[in-house]
Parts: structure tokens; sequence; C-alpha cells
């Protein structure tokens, strides 16, 4: 931003080059303190010559007799600034500055003159001939109005930057004059408006300053250090034969409380007085008290104390060193003040602690005493506890006080309370003393333990280790020592919830009722809860009970909580197949293959399971159902299926959660009399548990398939009716399609050729699509449909649905919480009609529902 600002000054304060009419001179102006390499002018150009004619012709400058600050450029032929320009240097105070170059051009050889103007900037400030003047003026003698002649500030600048303007500090003794003699002098003068006392101010120090008229303005200071003279004319004499004078009591030592001043008409010697104190004077007194010999001052030298002494006579003498020397007498009576310097004193004469919390209201709790040294106001003392506590004072006699028990105490609260009893006098200021107390509440058995929860819920997986730790409990007592030291136990008189939904050990179970305590222990000391045997939610799922807690405090108090215990269920039991409950057969109007399956029962050999399927059964056709139940619950129980041999594309699949057995693809004579299938079921816990089911498949002609589904499925309709509790009313398609069965059989017994053509019909007409394999057992959900299936398992309670087709009653099975019954011998019966009875559990209720159940 300078630079910018200093080329538009030389850019306006350039002067018109040109020719001067005397001489052929151009002229040029230039600030001072202008950088190097600043453009002064074009000087070439002024001097009429083309581009390039000043380096052709060697314009150079010359400037004789000084060292040049500026510069022609060989290129372009202006004129520079080469180095700093100082126009105070150059000049000094003379004005204009302007200096004298000689430019020489060749070919042909001529010379021209170049006047360079150097103006002047504001850059030195106003400079006084010394930093400090000192002066002498002798106090009183010296009037208002005397002048004493300053030496001026001096400016290198010239012109209004060196036009210089004074003032002076504040000052009520001084004032500054300044007068013009001519336009460059200037006379300043320090005028004396009032008259100085040495004793008041010795010494005045001034501050005088010169300011320029630049723009910014500069200035320059010089301090004045004015020393005030002392004179003494008077004889010695003082004004009054009596000074009395008041001083606190307690006064600092050596301050002056009073000045003696005695005047003297003499002159010179004769004026010098000297203050001390007569022969009357006792030396306690003068121990007390010192008197300047030279300034008349009185002060302190000891300690004053109103209680020792209230008053002093001082007798002074003043002398002068004339010959003879004078002297002159006066008496000062000092009175000493009372001043509030006792403070109260409190004093703790007998003290009763510890305070029992249930102690009554007014017990005393300390004797305390309270005085203080002065008197008067100054001696008059109150009291108070602070801060507000449930303890007051109580005034007995006159400075004794009871500290006595107001409000009721809790130690659970505040076990100890701090008291502080302050007392202060009736001085000004007034005077405050302390006493602090320490006064500790004993604690009473008041609080019975509490737990922080009123109920606890703890989660427990089962089948933990005897002896592991379910829980920590924790009841808090706010008494202290053994009314608060609590001990755990089990309370007698929990509940545990068993499988089945009721109490833990009631009839139901078969077991006789069992106390929390032989499932869990508390420690006496820790409250830890800790478990005594392995838990088992197929058993036990929820566990309820009470534990208390009891202090040690007489009496002992107590309190209860809680703890509702809840067993998490373990993946530790596997998959368990359900014994076969009968078979079921369906036939088709249009379907062109059959297929029969039959499960063996419990006595069935290893335990495999057996189905018939027709040769050319179309692929999705269900020719069996693996079922399963899981003892455990949530994924634990959740069953998928899988067929593990034989793998690769076989002729079967099974459903993943559904457990049908389908075919895979049509049937033909390649796939063999005989398939068998291990089935692996599994269930979603971790680490997940399995069973393997074999399941032997026998491909058999379709009317062979048709006789052995005919009587597979009169057995299982036999056992069914034989088996069922309250009985299934049918309708008249039902009924007709018994009749038929019978018919049928009682035909193949007579004739093998009707036989078979009874087969015939039944092949073309009733082709099975679905067997069900069931059992009575912990609860399933079974549905089956053309888009998939899917199986939950929920204890006690069991739902059947067959596969879809045309309109049809469904089932809804309810078993009771009994243990399944061992399977009845099957009996014959005939179920000729698609909606045939598919899964039958001992002492079970049918509930038909109708047709409108499973609509949308």
């Amino acid at each position: 931003m300078v630079e910018r600002c200093c080329l538009a000054v030389v850019r306006v304060l350039v002067l018109q080059a040109a020719w001067a009419l005397s001489g052929g001179q151009v002229r040029y102006s230039v600030p001072e303190e202008a950088k190097a390499g600043t453009v002064v002018g074009r000087l070439a150009q002024d001097l009429g010559l083309e581009a390039g004619e000043a380096e052709a012709r060697r314009l150079r400058l010359v400037a004789p007799g000084r060292r040049a600050s500026v510069e022609v450029s060989g290129a372009s032929g202006a004129l520079l600034v080469s180095s700093r320009l100082d126009r105070e240097e150059l000049c000094g105070k003379s004005a204009p500055c302007a200096l004298r170059l000689e430019v020489l051009l060749e070919r042909p050889l001529r010379v021209f003159h170049v006047q360079l103007e150097v103006t002047d900037i504001n850059d030195n400030a106003p400079v006084f001939p010394a930093a400090r003047r000192n002066l002498s003026i002798a106090e009183f003698t010296t009037l208002p109005g005397s002048r004493f002649p300053l030496e001026g500030a001096s400016d290198a600048d010239i012109g209004a930057n060196a036009e210089l303007t004074y003032t002076l500090s504040p000052s009520e003794h001084f004032s500054l004059e300044v007068k013009s003699k001519d336009e460059n002098k200037i006379s300043v003068f320090l005028v004396l408006t009032k008259s100085l006392d040495r004793e008041t101010v010795p010494v005045h120090r001034l501050v005088l300053t010169a300011s320029d008229g630049g723009r910014p303005s500069l200035t320059g200071t010089m301090e004045l250090l004015i020393s005030v003279l002392d004179a003494n004319d008077n004889a010695p004499q003082f004004n009054q034969s009596v000074y009395k004078v008041q001083v606190p009591e307690n006064t600092t030592p050596g301050t002056v409380f009073f000045q003696l001043t005695a005047t003297d008409n003499d002159e010179g010697i004769n004026q010098e007085i000297y203050y001390s104190f007569s022969n009357a004077v006792s030396a306690k007194i003068q121990d007390l008290f010192k008197i300047d010999e030279k300034t008349g001052e009185i002060r302190t030298a000891g300690e004053l104390d109103f209680e020792e002494s209230q008053s002093y006579d001082l007798e002074i003498e003043a002398r002068d060193k004339g010959t003879p020397p004078l002297s002159g007498h006066c008496s000062v009576e000092v009175k000493v003040l009372d001043k509030n310097d006792n403070a109260p004193e409190v004093w703790v004469t007998s003290l009763s602690v510890p305070v029992p919390e249930d102690a009554s209201l007014g017990t005393v709790v300390a004797l305390l005493s309270v005085s203080d040294r002065d008197s008067g106001e100054n001696g008059r003392v109150r009291c108070w506890v602070w801060p507000a506590s449930p303890f007051g004072l109580e005034a007995t006699f006159a400075g004794s006080y009871s500290l006595v028990l107001r409000e009721a105490l809790d130690r659970e609260r505040v076990s100890e309370y701090e008291v502080e009893v302050r007392a202060e006098d009736g001085g000004a200021p007034a005077l405050r003393a302390s006493r602090g107390l320490r006064v500790p509440v004993s604690d009473v058995n008041d609080n019975a333990p509490s737990f922080a929860q009123a109920v606890y819920t703890v989660l427990a997986r089962e089948n933990n280790a005897a002896g592991a730790e379910l829980a920590r409990l924790w009841a808090r007592d706010p008494d202290e020592a053994a009314n608060g030291r609590v001990s755990y136990s089990v309370w007698d008189g929990g509940v545990g919830v068993g499988v089945g939904g009721g109490a833990a050990g009631s009839s139901s179970s078969g077991v006789g009722w069992r106390p929390a305590s032989s499932y869990v222990s508390v420690d006496a000391e820790s409250g830890r809860l800790w478990a005594l045997q392995p838990l088992d939610y197929e058993e036990l799922q929820v566990l309820q009970f009470e534990v208390r807690a009891v202090d040690a405090g007489e009496p002992p108090l107590s309190g209860n909580a809680t703890v509702q215990l809840f067993v998490l269920d373990e993946n530790d039991n596997a998959p368990a197949l359900l014994p076969a409950a009968g078979s079921a057969a369906e036939a088709g109007g249009a379907a062109a293959a059959e297929a029969a399956v039959a499960l063996a029962g419990a006595g069935s050999e290893s335990g495999t399971l057996w189905a018939w399927a027709a040769w050319g059964a179309p692929a999705g056709q269900v020719v069996a159902k693996i079922r399963a139940v899981d003892a455990d619950s949530g994924y634990n129980a959740w069953l998928r299926y899988e067929l593990w041999e034989p793998r690769g594309k076989g002729p079967f699949r099974v459903g993943l959660y559904s457990g049908e057995v389908s075919t895979a693809r049509a049937l033909d004579e390649a796939d063999g009399p005989r398939q068998r299938l291990l089935i692996v079921v599994r269930d979603h816990g971790e680490p997940a548990r399995s069973a393997t089911a074999t399941l032997s498949v026998s491909l058999l002609e379709a009317a062979e398939a048709a006789l052995a589904a005919g009587s597979s499925s009169s057995s299982s309709s036999l056992s069914a009716v034989s088996r069922s509790a309250a009985g299934v009313e049918l309708g008249a398609g039902a009924a007709s399609a018994a009749t038929n069965v019978w018919l049928v059989v009682a035909i193949c017994a007579v004739s093998s050729l009707f036989l078979l053509a009874v087969v015939l019909y039944g092949a073309s007409r009733w082709a099975p699509r679905a067997a069900v394999l069931s059992g009575p057992g912990p609860t399933t959900l079974v549905c089956a449909s053309e888009v998939g299936s899917w199986s939950y398992s929920q204890r006690h309670s069991r739902s059947l649905c067959v596969a879809d087709g045309a309109a049809k009653s469904d089932l809804m099975v309810f078993s009771p919480n009994f243990p399944p019954p061992p399977p009845a011998p099957a009996a014959k019966d005939t179920q000729p009609e698609p909606s045939a009875l598919l899964d039958t559990v001992s002492a079970t209720a049918f509930i038909p529902l109708s047709d409108d159940f499973y609509q949308p």
C-alpha cells in the first residue's frame, strides 16, 4: 500500500518536463525516502529522443561534486531513484531542495541540465535539546505569575511538517506560555500559577510535549523535574498555645497524627527551626511519641492502648538557630479514642457426644462461655449457631449459653454435624469469633433392610452345574455396625411352574411338593444366589420364591424381595420319531397312479416304516409322512427333514419341514421293486441334534397297490373308530363309502375275478394322494398343501390338515396332558371318500370345522 501511495505521489508531483527556453533545462520532483527503482521521469522522451536512441547515443548522468542518488536507465532512458534520498541530508533546512544534474548525450556530444527537486515528507519527529530539564523554585517566596524560560524543540523537516505546537501535562501549579519572536523563532515559558509548598509536594514532575504539523503528526517530549526550595522567614511562634488531638488506639507505630508549625520572621539561618519535647515530658511518654525536629511532625512510636491510658499531655518547644537561639512553646493534649480491637472469645466448658439419633428435644449437648474485653457497645456480644442445624443456643445467665437439640435427628440422613457457634460484638466495625463443635450422632436400629428391587428376574440355563452362581442380591440397611449388618436366607414357600403350566411338584407331575430351598440357596453374608442342583427346563420352567434380609440389630428388622427364576431351554433333547398310528389313502377321479402307505407299529422290525407306491405314479405324489417330536421348545424343537440315502437324483424326496415323502419323478420298473430311504430329522438347536428313520417303499402294480391301500384304509378307519372317545358323525357320502369298501372285501373273498374288477374300478376312481403317519405324543401341528408343508411343535395341543381337494370338513385334534397310550391293533374299515380321517389319538375330542374355515 505504501509503494502504491509513493508511486501515486511521484506521478502527481512530476513536473512538466519541457525544454526551458533559456538553457534547455528539464525539471523533475520526487519525494524523499522514495524507494530505489522509483521512476522520476521519462528523461529520453522529455529530451526529444526517439525509441532506442538513448541507448545508442549513450545517454548518461553526471552529478558533479556529490554522490548521485538517481541514475538513467540505459534501455528505457528513464530517470530512476538508485539509492536513499534524504532531503535533510541533502539540503538541511533549505527550501526548496533542488539538485542540479548534467546529462551527456554523444554523437554529437550534447549537455543537458536537469533540476531534481526533493520534496519533504514528515519523517522527523520534534527533538528537544535534552530529555530532562531540572528547575528549582523556592516555596512561598516565588510569586504566582513568575516565568521560567524553556528550550524549544527542533524539527529537521520544513514547512508545515516543522510547525511545532507545545502542550504541558495537567498541573494546578504551572501553565505554559508560547510566544513567537519572529517567523522562525518561538519562545516557551513555564509560568507559576499557584504558590508552592515544599511540605505538600516537594517535587513536581511535568511533561512538555511538542507536536509538528505533519499528517500524521509526530511528537517529542521533555520531562520537567521541579524541586521546591524551603524558606523559613519567621521566628518560632505557634499560632495557639494548646492543641487538642484525638488518636485511635492501636494506631500503627510511625503514623503521623499531628504536625506543629512554628513561624519565624527572620531570614537565613535564623529561620531554621528545630522541634523537640520539653524537659517536663517523661521518658515513658517519649517512648510512645516522636517529634520530627525539622518538620514538627508528631508520630506514634509505640502502641497506644485505651485500656491502659486514655490521654497524654505533650509539652513542645520550637527553637531556631539564631544567636542567641529563640524558642516558642505549646502544649499538645492527645486523647486516645477507644477502638473495637478485642474480638469476642468463645469457650466450650462441657461437651456431651455422641448424641443418640432418638434423643428427645431439649437435650443439652454442650455448655459454652462467651466474653469480650471491650466495654460498652464494643463489649456487647450476641451469639448464634451456623449453619442452620437441629441445634440452638439458649442463654442461661450473662455470658453463658447451652447448646440444645431443637429438631429430631436422623443418623442415616446426617451422621455428623459440624456446628459453629459464632459471636459478634456491637462495635463498628463489628468483630467476630467462632468455635467449631463436632457433634457425631450415634445409631439406633430404626431402618429395616430394603432391596433395590421388589421383584428380581433371574435367567438361568438348564443343565447348569450344581453350585453355579445365578445372581447376587443386595439389600441396603442405612444403619451402621450390627444394626446395618444384613444376613440373607431363602424363605420357604416358593412356587415353581413346570412344563404343564402348573406349580412344580403338583399332583399332575407325579412328584410331591418341593420347597424352593431344594433348588436354590443364598449366601447369608454376600447375598449370592446359588443353584443346589442342575435345572431341567422340561421339569421346571419358572421358580418363584422370596429372599429375606434380616439385620443384627435389637430388635432385628427384616425385608423381603421376590425372585422369579426363569429356566432357559437348552438343546438337550434329540428329535424322537412317533410310532405309527394308522394309514390313509386318497383317490382322485382322474388320477393315473395308485399308492398306499402303511406304517409299521411299535413292534415293527428294527423300527422300519413301510409304504407302497404304484409304478407310474406322477412326480409330486405323496407316498408317506415321517412324524417326529422334540421335547425342547422354540428353535430347539423346530424340526427339518433331510433325505440322507439314497443321495443324488433318486425317485423320492422329502419335505424340508413337513416330512412328507413324495415322488421326485414318475416311477417306472427301472426303479426296482423296493426302495430303502434313510431320512434324518434335525432340530435347529446349537449344536443341532438328530434322529434317523428308515422307510421301505415297495413298488407294486396299480392293482396290488390298490388292494394294499384298501386293506390298510379299512384297518386304519376301524382302529380310529374304536379309539375315539366322542365319535364322529359322518355324512351320507361317508356312510356310502364305508358300505362300498365292505362290499369290495366280501366280493374279494368269493371270487378273485370280482375282486380284480373292484380293484381296477377303485384304482381308476380313488387314486390315493397323501398318507400321513401320526401317532400320539407331544404336540405337532402338521399342514400339507400343494405348495409345500410347514411343521411346528407345541406341547399338548395338535392341529391336523388334509391335502387340498374338493369341499370337505377339516379336523382339529386336541390331546390332553397324558402320556401317549400304546398302539391298538388296527381294525378294518372302508373309506371310499377323499375326506377320510388321517390321524387318531386315544381319548381325543374331534371338532369338525365347516368348509368356510379355510376360505380367504
